[in-house]
């Protein structure tokens, strides 16, 4: 059971870490620092895009218009945090 656990928060921690690149590529293209005319750059957003809108699109759903301001990211991790501290919490039930 500890090895089901210990994967468990390797998903968590690398999901966490795909949120974290994608808020920081977001900012780096709003700042202009990276053009997404570049095809580089594109694919890699779009990557992210794709990977983080089954996770975002509950959220934003929940979430109240802000106009440009998106604390989705946000409330991803914390929501994977908080999974985190469940999941550690009750590894002693388990086991």
């Amino acid at each position: 059971m500890t090895s089901l656990l210990q994967i468990l928060l390797l998903v968590l921690d690398v999901i966490w870490w795909v949120v974290i690149a994608h808020v920081i590529m977001s900012w780096l293209i709003g700042f202009n620092v990276l053009n997404r005319s570049q095809p580089l750059v594109w694919q890699i957003w779009n990557g992210l895009e794709r990977l983080l809108e089954p996770i975002y699109r509950p959220i934003r759903s929940v979430l109240p218009n802000l106009g440009g301001l998106d604390l989705t990211p946000l409330v991803a991790i914390l929501v994977l945090y908080a999974i985190r501290i469940v999941l550690i919490n009750n590894a002693g039930l388990f086991m």
